[in-house]
């Protein structure tokens, strides 16, 4: 029984850290540009000249 509530424990635990995570990234603006992703298959790849 006491390792389930250690298992339990443990998975609160990496639950609120990747909670934290989500927070950060949303607050560090990394979920602003919603338009770029959509067009971005119809810009042109730069070619690499061959020496």
């Amino acid at each position: 029984m006491k390792i389930i509530l250690l298992l339990i424990a443990i998975s609160l635990l990496v639950a609120l850290g990747f909670l934290c995570a989500f927070f950060w990234a949303v607050n560090d603006g990394q979920y602003e540009d919603d338009y770029t992703p959509s067009v971005r298959i119809l810009f042109e790849d730069r070619k690499v000249k061959k020496k």
